[in-house]
């Protein structure tokens, strides 16, 4: 992976390189005897209460919108192995890492006005 293949979803979302650590583990999924023998499932981390391309609001609703899949220090673990292939499970984690910075970068909604009293 080169410097060039950050992750731009938004200006003050930017994921980098540096800021993932990747695991490959043995997955139990499909794959027959391969996955007996090949560690073909990605463990991605992203640190994303020190990641320097997102802005302090983004790192918040990201963290919040990972729920359980953030630990206490602000690291969110994505775990893929739903393909066969070590590139394919790569791709989907960051994939869906992507998708959760690109949900927490969106504005949040307009406060609800109230129509009636309650």
């Amino acid at each position: 992976m080169n410097a060039d293949d950050k992750i731009i979803i938004a200006d003050d979302a930017v994921i980098h390189p540096d800021d993932l650590h990747e695991d490959f583990i043995r997955s139990s999924g499909p794959g027959g005897q391969n996955v007996n023998k090949v560690a073909t499932a990605v463990q991605l981390r992203f640190d994303a209460a020190n990641a320097p391309g997102l802005s302090e609001r983004v790192r918040a609703r990201t963290i919040k919108l990972a729920g359980q899949r953030a630990t206490k220090d602000g690291v969110i673990v994505i775990e893929a192995g739903r393909f066969r292939t070590q590139e394919q499970n790569r791709a989907d984690a960051r994939a869906r890492l992507a998708e959760l910075v690109a949900k927490a970068a969106e504005p949040p909604p307009p406060p609800r006005k109230k129509t009636r009293p309650s």
